[in-house]
């Protein structure tokens, strides 16, 4: 069983799933809120075919974020701003198919979805928008009281969002999307 780490405010209820998307893994992150506790529920990757044509990866996403939404019913989805180099944007493009049938099963469950952008993320959890991989990982470790960093880097984020939506909803509860939350 997971230790539980001690949060500011009371959101008693309160089941928060991150999503990392990826066309080949994608990754995801549930906390609860227990009084003034949080703690990991699940952690876990929805594995593509990596052979296969993108339709059939993108069905593939949208049944197993679909499976774990049916099987947690979290309170609320979060999700990644799309980013990416402009020298690729057709990475940007393939990414957006991932986020959509992500957004596609949220909204087929009813849920809310938030979208933060990878600094907004990375400030949340550690101070700076700019940190490493490995610092969030740390900070995840610490805050759900894990006995060794989350891993691989799509748990990791995914549980990063999660705990960056819940800090964005008790200390920064006039939280506008101009200052880098956006619900979608």
């Amino acid at each position: 069983m997971p230790h539980e780490a001690s949060v500011e405010r009371d959101f008693e209820g309160l089941r928060l799933m991150g999503i990392d998307p990826g066309l080949i893994d994608t990754g995801y992150g549930i906390i609860d809120v227990l009084g003034n506790k949080i703690r990991l529920v699940e952690a876990g990757l929805v594995r593509t075919t990596k052979d296969t044509s993108l339709e059939s990866r993108l069905k593939e996403i949208y049944k197993g974020i679909a499976s774990v939404l049916e099987e947690h019913s979290p309170s609320a989805v979060v999700v990644e701003d799309l980013y990416t180099n402009y020298r690729y944007p057709r990475t940007a493009v393939l990414m957006g198919h991932a986020r959509g049938v992500i957004l596609l099963a949220a909204s087929h469950n009813e849920l809310a979805v938030t979208s933060y952008p990878p600094a907004r993320v990375k400030k949340a959890l550690t101070g700076t928008g700019r940190a490493t991989k490995i610092q969030i990982q740390r900070m995840i470790q610490v805050r759900l009281g894990l006995d060794r960093v989350p891993e691989p880097d799509h748990i990791a984020d995914a549980l990063a969002l999660a705990l960056c939506h819940y800090d964005c909803l008790t200390h920064e509860p006039d939280f506008k999307a101009k200052d880098g939350g956006a619900r979608i």
